[in-house]
C-alpha cells in the first residue's frame, strides 16, 4: 500500500475510527482536494449529501431589502430611553402593521427599548426591523423572564407533557431535583407562529389526521422525482410536508434507512409513536405529470411503500424576517440545565422563505429556538453575556435552514446544535470561542453540515477534547443517522504544550463524514461508528466551505 493511499484514502468500517497522521510538508500539500469529492471511485462509495439547498429560497437568491410600507413603532407610541416600558406601544404598532395589505416593515427607533410582554408574529410579508446592532442602534431590554408572563396557549401540550411524565433534572451532587421548565427548549420574546397551529406533537392523544394531499409509493435518494398513487388538490407551487412513517416496529426498514444497520442502540421513540413521521421534508412541488411529482430538493432517503409516506398540508408563513437590532437580559443566575426560567430571545414555527439577520443578543438562555421551519437564512448573529445559555442559535425539527456567520462568545451547553427531525441543515461560518461542542442531539437528526467552523478551548490534562460529543435522550439515541457532515473545522488550542490532540466524544452516531480538521496543533479524531474520515491536520484552502462550493456547483 502506497504512501499517498495511506494519507488520503482514509475510509473505515471499524466501530470507533481513530486517526493519527503524521507526515512530511512535502506530502502534505500534494492533494488539494478532499477525495470524496474529486475521486469518482471514492465519491461513489460514499455518499455525501447535497446542503446547497439550505436557506432563504434554496439559496438562489439574496435577502431582499424591504421599503414599500414602513410603519413607524414611534408614531404609536414607543419612546426609546425613557426607562419605560414600551410593550403595550409595541403591540399597538403591530396590530397597525398588521393590518397592512401587502409587505410592511415595522420600524423600530434606535435607543433602548423596554419589553416584558411577546411580541408575536402572525402573518406573512412582515419584517421587524430596527436601527442596527450596535450601540447606536435599536436595543430590546426584557427584563423579566416568560416564567412571569401568562402561560402560552400554544405550549399547553408541552407543559401537560413535562408534568404528565414527570420530567426531572436530578443532580445529586448539587442537591438539585426540580421539574423541567416549558422555556428550556421553546418560547421566544418575539415568536413567529400560526395562529390555532400545534407545532410539535408531545402526546399522542392530541394528535389529529393530516390533510393528505397525496400518497407516496416510491423514490430514490437524492432524486427530486417520486411515484403518488392519487393526488388530492395537489398544484405546482405548492410549499407541502413530505412525511415518512415506521409502522414496522423496532425493526422497521425505515430505521436501517436512517443508521444504515450499524450496531449502535436505537432508543423506543423510533417505533413507539407510529404516527408520528419519522423522516420529513417541507418541499416545493415544480411538477406534476400523471402519478409523477418532481420537488425542488433532493429525497432525503429512499421511499418505499411500507413507509406509508404522505404529502400533507403544512400551514405556515412566509417572507417574515427580523433584523439589525439587538435583544438584551439581565444577568441572573442560572438554576440548572433544563430549569430556564424563559430569557429567549426569537422562537421561529412555522416560517418559510424567511430570514433573521444582524441581531446580537446578549445574556439569553437560548438566543434563537427553531421548529418546524424550512429554508429560512440566520445571519450575522452574534450571542455574548455573562450567563451561561442552553442553546445560542438552535435548530430543532427544521429543514434547509441556514445559520451563517454567527459567532458565540457566551458559555453555552450546546453553542451549535442539530436536534429531533433536523434534516439539511447548515451552519456555515461559524466561530465558538469558549467551550465548543458541536452537538448532535439524536431525536432521528441526520444529513446535516458544520461547515468552515472555527472553536477555541483549552485541552484536558490528557490532551482530549470532547468536541462532538452529542445530547439528547436515551429514548431518541442515537446521536444523529447517517451522511451527518463535518466539512472544514479549524481548530485553535491555547496553551504552550505542542502535544497531539484527540478530538473525541462521539461513539454512537453512525457514518458520520469528517472531512478536514486544522489548527495550530496536530490533531488525532476519534468517532464511531463507520465513519469517513480525511484531509486530517492538513489546511483546506481550495474548499474551504463545502456549502459555498455545492451552491456554486449547483446555480452554474
Amino acid at each position: 500500500m502506497n504512501s499517498s493511499f495511506n494519507i488520503f484514502s482514509l475510509i473505515t468500517r471499524q466501530s470507533v475510527v481513530i486517526f493519527s497522521i503524521i507526515i512530511n510538508s512535502t506530502l502534505l500539500y500534494s492533494q488539494e482536494i478532499p477525495q470524496i469529492i474529486s475521486q469518482k471511485e471514492v465519491s461513489s462509495q460514499n455518499f455525501l449529501p447535497d446542503f446547497s439547498y439550505a436557506g432563504y429560497h434554496f439559496g438562489n437568491i439574496k435577502i431582499p431589502i424591504i421599503n414599500e410600507k414602513v410603519i413607524l413603532a414611534a408614531d404609536f407610541g414607543v419612546i426609546a430611553n425613557d426607562n419605560l416600558d414600551d410593550s403595550k406601544a409595541l403591540l399597538k404598532a403591530f396590530k397597525a402593521a398588521n393590518e397592512v395589505q401587502g409587505s410592511v416593515v415595522l420600524q423600530l427607533p434606535a435607543g433602548k427599548l423596554i419589553l416584558s410582554d411577546i411580541l408575536y408574529i402572525e402573518r406573512s410579508n412582515f419584517v421587524l426591523r430596527g436601527a442596527g446592532s450596535g450601540k447606536e442602534g435599536t436595543e430590546i431590554f426584557c427584563p423579566r423572564p416568560m416564567m412571569y408572563l401568562k402561560n402560552q396557549e400554544s405550549l399547553a401540550e408541552l407543559r401537560e407533557y413535562l408534568t404528565s411524565t414527570g420530567k426531572r433534572q436530578v443532580e445529586k451532587e448539587n442537591n438539585i431535583d426540580l421539574p423541567f421548565s416549558q422555556y428550556a427548549w421553546s418560547g421566544g420574546m418575539i415568536w413567529t407562529q400560526v395562529p390555532n397551529q400545534r407545532v410539535k406533537s408531545y402526546m399522542e392523544k392530541y394528535d389529529t389526521p393530516p390533510t393528505v394531499l397525496a400518497k407516496v409509493i416510491e423514490g430514490k435518494r437524492d432524486e427530486s422525482v417520486f411515484t403518488v398513487s392519487e393526488v388530492n388538490g395537489l398544484k405546482v407551487g405548492d410549499i407541502v410536508e413530505l412525511d415518512l412513517f415506521n409502522k414496522e416496529g423496532e425493526k422497521g426498514d425505515i430505521i436501517e434507512a436512517l443508521y444504515k444497520n450499524s450496531k449502535v442502540k436505537v432508543g423506543y421513540s423510533h417505533w413507539k409513536q407510529p404516527t408520528l413521521a419519522l423522516v420529513r421534508q417541507q418541499v416545493e412541488i415544480v411538477a406534476i405529470s400523471k402519478n409523477k411529482v418532481t420537488i425542488k430538493t433532493p429525497l432525503l432517503i429512499d421511499i418505499k411503500p411500507n413507509y406509508q409516506a404522505l404529502l400533507i398540508e403544512w400551514k405556515h408563513l412566509s417572507e417574515v424576517g427580523i433584523e439589525h437590532l439587538r435583544i438584551s437580559f439581565p444577568d441572573a443566575a442560572r438554576v440548572a440545565h433544563h430549569v430556564e426560567q424563559g430569557y429567549n430571545g426569537i422562537f421561529l414555527t412555522r416560517v418559510f422563505n424567511s430570514w433573521v439577520q444582524d441581531v446580537r443578543i446578549n445574556n439569553a438562555e437560548s438566543g434563537i429556538l427553531t421548529e418546524e421551519i424550512a429554508n429560512v437564512t440566520i445571519k450575522d448573529i452574534v450571542t455574548e453575556g455573562k450567563n451561561i445559555a442552553h442553546y445560542t442559535v438552535a435548530m430543532g425539527g427544521v429543514h434547509n435552514v441556514l445559520v451563517e456567520n454567527l459567532k458565540v462568545y457566551n458559555k453555552a451547553v450546546h453553542p451549535l446544535s442539530f436536534n429531533t427531525f433536523s434534516t439539511k441543515n447548515v451552519y456555515e461560518n461559524c466561530e465558538i470561542f469558549t467551550d465548543p461542542d458541536l452537538d448532535q442531539h439524536a431525536g432521528a437528526n441526520h444529513q446535516n453540515l458544520f461547515d468552515n467552523i472555527k472553536v477555541h478551548f483549552e485541552p484536558n490534562a490528557d490532551n482530549k477534547y470532547p468536541l462532538f460529543e452529542g445530547g439528547g435522550a436515551s429514548y431518541w439515541k442515537p446521536s444523529h443517522g447517517a451522511y451527518s457532515t463535518f466539512w472544514n473545522i479549524n481548530v485553535d488550542v491555547s496553551g504552550d504544550n505542542s502535544s497531539p490532540i484527540e478530538l473525541n466524544g462521539m461513539d454512537e452516531g453512525p457514518f458520520a463524514r469528517i472531512i478536514g480538521i486544522n489548527g495550530n496543533r496536530n490533531f488525532t479524531v476519534k468517532y464511531g461508528p463507520d465513519a469517513y474520515i480525511e484531509f486530517i491536520n492538513q489546511p483546506m484552502t481550495k474548499i474551504p466551505s463545502l456549502y459555498g462550493y455545492q451552491l456554486k456547483k449547483r446555480l452554474k
